[in-house]
């Protein structure tokens, strides 16, 4: 630092020679070098005595000089000596602790300071950003010579303490200044001259002054020029400290965030040679972090082909899926890589962000819902068959094998298989479905079995990687063509998945559970559908009964059902008891899903949140089912029951018409109110 300090002072030295002169010209102090000490002191003593100059004078003074005495006139006598108070050995304790830092900085300047300007006679001072004397150092005489005058080390040099001095005025100022002879206010301190600096803090706040205290007769600008540059040398290892403290903590802040982040991190310079990698990549890739910096890149991992591809052609890749090759065994990945450049554009080096594939999975299953529901406990039946079911599904459970779940559409085949996956261990893990018949066949193996990234662009996941750990559930199973079935059941004997266009099997952990509407039976005997396959479903073969064989479970269905529109809706909805007794009486050849469909048309149609029998459909209230052949069996109705329908069909056909039901009914209109009467029937219901 003294080497520099001194290289510094000498070319500030001929800058300051070059300020005096235009001082000189401009009429600021001082006005020439050697000073002419006894026109200062005519100046002060005109001024003490009568309060003003003349114009001649003010020429002679530099105007910040001026204010000062200004200032100190009204409240200080120039003539007397000061009474100053140094500061308490504990008070003075507890300041050097609090200015520690300034100390640490100041001190090797001032010891700088003094070898340089050593033989002048003058003391180097540091003050606080109070204008309190916190250390002095410099030739034994000046130093003897301060602290007789009580102005050493504890000293308040303010100017309401001491008057006009270059430490006191700087904090008035905030410039740097030099006090010589007779413009220190008080007249015992007229043999100095003191020259001082501020040390400013990087918000520019001073918080410090430094200078040097000499004889007046040798006043010089060289001495200013160096009290600047020490005090600016100051400030500077100020900034540099905060600058360092700031880059550390940013560093600390990137190192934190590197940790936090789920990604794993790797970044290399041009040369490939790793700067940074945090625990994640090493986690991931199976290396130590904390070892490989320095080390090059292609040593510590095998870089997949698209990879290092994009860095030979200085290529960015966005979220890229890759597979790394790690003691023999592949690593899948979605890799994103990032060129970093200088301002000119020159290449400095790559960051790349490594996601496991498993965990984006995870996060993409999360994002789409892909988690089942509901529990056996949401599968209703009180029926003898459903019971039977649902102790079938409790064991299937518990199992590990594949699963079938064979019916009718609409009796629950959806709802049954996520009841039995989140009554598995793989509760946790994604339920994917696929609606087998709903995908054309030319897709259906890029969809299932998923392909390599390649000429038919990038790579895509199978629908069993994606439930990888899960359940899949394959509705329709029946309309998988042969050549899938054959990959299904390769899957279910291997474990490993074949992708499309791919050279690696890939391993996968999946329950599957198939649905289907087929007799599955007769399909194997026509060849449609592989033996084989067939067997691997026999551990678990669930028949769910349709809503017509177990009819005495619609009402426990509908409540449930009308329960959960409450809970949607924040209203209380329930359905009377006639419009019930017609719902048992349908047979309900869409099953539960159609319950429920008829269930929620209805409730749209009610005013007051009650299902009422003329809110249901024609086709529930008439009780027939049309399908593309001929009209399905209804249950036999009483004679009265007919009768009843008869009059209920005639009012909802004649909106309450009592004489025109009569008529199409063919009975007198008084024995139309008669039977009316004894079934509750008014025609106010048929209007409403």
């Amino acid at each position: 630092m003294q080497f520099q300090l001194i290289l510094i002072s000498m070319n500030i030295l001929q800058l300051f020679d070059k300020i005096a002169v235009n001082r000189n010209m401009q009429g600021m102090q001082p006005s020439s070098y050697p000073i002419d000490l006894d026109r200062l002191s005519d100046i002060w003593q005109q001024f003490i005595d009568i309060g003003q100059l003349d114009a001649k004078q003010l020429q002679y003074i530099d105007p910040a000089i001026l204010q000062s005495w200004r200032r100190c006139l009204p409240r200080l006598n120039a003539r007397a000596t000061p009474r100053l108070q140094l500061m308490r050995k504990q008070a003075l304790s507890s300041l050097l602790k609090v200015q520690a830092d300034l100390l640490v900085i100041g001190t090797p300047v001032i010891e700088d300071i003094h070898q340089f300007i050593e033989g002048s006679n003058c003391a180097i001072l540091l003050a606080d950003g109070t204008g309190h004397i916190l250390t002095l150092v410099g030739d034994a005489t000046a130093v003897d010579y301060l602290n007789a005058l009580n102005l050493g080390q504890g000293t308040y040099w303010s100017e309401g303490q001491i008057g006009t001095n270059a430490f006191g005025t700087i904090l008035v100022t905030a410039m740097p200044m030099q006090v010589v002879g007779a413009e220190h206010y008080f007249q015992i301190y007229h043999q100095l001259a003191s020259s001082a600096a501020p040390v400013h803090d990087v918000s520019g706040r001073i918080i410090g002054v430094l200078g040097i205290v000499g004889p007046a007769h040798r006043a010089s600008s060289h001495t200013l020029g160096l009290v600047m540059t020490a005090a600016r040398a100051i400030s500077n290892q100020f900034q540099a400290n905060w600058s360092l403290a700031e880059a550390n903590h940013r560093l600390t802040e990137v190192n934190s965030i590197m940790s936090a982040i789920s990604e794993g991190v790797i970044a290399w310079n041009a040369d490939g040679k790793i700067n940074h990698a945090n625990a994640q990549a090493g986690a991931i890739l199976g290396f130590n972090p904390n070892v490989v910096a320095g080390h090059l890149l292609n040593q510590v991992i095998s870089l997949p082909t698209v990879v290092t591809e994009a860095i030979e052609f200085t290529r960015e890749l966005q979220d890229v899926e890759a597979a790394f090759q790690v003691n023999g065994r592949f690593i899948h990945t979605l890799i994103s890589l990032h060129p970093l450049f200088e301002a000119d554009a020159n290449l400095t080096g790559f960051i790349a962000l490594i996601r496991p594939i498993e965990q984006v999975r995870q996060l993409v299953q999360q994002q789409t819902g892909t988690h089942a529901t509901l529990t056996i406990d949401d599968v209703y039946g009180q029926s003898a068959s459903m019971r039977g079911v649902l102790r079938q599904a409790r064991i299937a459970a518990r199992g590990t094998a594949p699963v079938l779940l064979r019916g009718d559409g609409g009796v629950g085949k959806n709802h049954l298989a996520q009841a039995i996956h989140n009554d598995s261990k793989r509760a946790d893990k994604p339920f994917l479905a696929i609606n087998c018949r709903a995908i054309p066949h030319e897709l259906m193996a890029g969809e299932i079995l998923g392909h390599e990234e390649g000429s038919a662009g990038p790579g895509r996941p199978s629908k069993f990687e994606l439930a990888d750990g899960g359940t899949l559930l394959l509705d329709q199973v029946e309309s998988l063509s042969l050549e899938l079935q054959a990959a299904l059941l390769q899957l279910i004997e291997t474990r490993h998945v074949m992708r499309l266009a791919g050279m690696r099997p890939i391993a996968v952990d999946v329950r599957i559970i198939a649905a289907t509407t087929a007799n599955l039976e007769k399909l194997v005997t026509d060849g449609a559908f592989l033996d084989h396959l067939y067997y691997r479903f026999g551990v678990f073969n669930i028949k769910i009964p349709p809503l017509r064989h177990r009819i005495e479970d619609l009402p426990l269905l509908a409540e449930r059902f009308l329960a959960r529109i409450t809970r949607r809706d924040q209203r209380a909805v329930w359905i009377d008891d006639e419009a019930l007794t017609i719902l048992q009486r349908y047979p309900w050849p869409g099953n539960v899903r159609e319950l429920e469909g008829v269930l929620e048309r209805a409730l749209h149609q009610s005013e007051d949140g009650i299902i009422h029998v003329s809110g249901l459909p024609e086709v529930v209230r008439y009780g027939r089912v049309l399908t593309n052949t001929s009209p399905k069996p209804q249950l036999v109705l009483s004679f009265a029951e007919a009768e009843r329908e008869a009059i209920m069909r005639a009012g909802w056909a004649y909106h309450g018409q009592v004489t025109e039901m009569a008529r199409q009914l063919g009975i007198a209109r008084n024995t139309l109110w008669r039977k009316m009467k004894q079934y509750g029937i008014s025609p106010r219901q048929f209007k409403e």
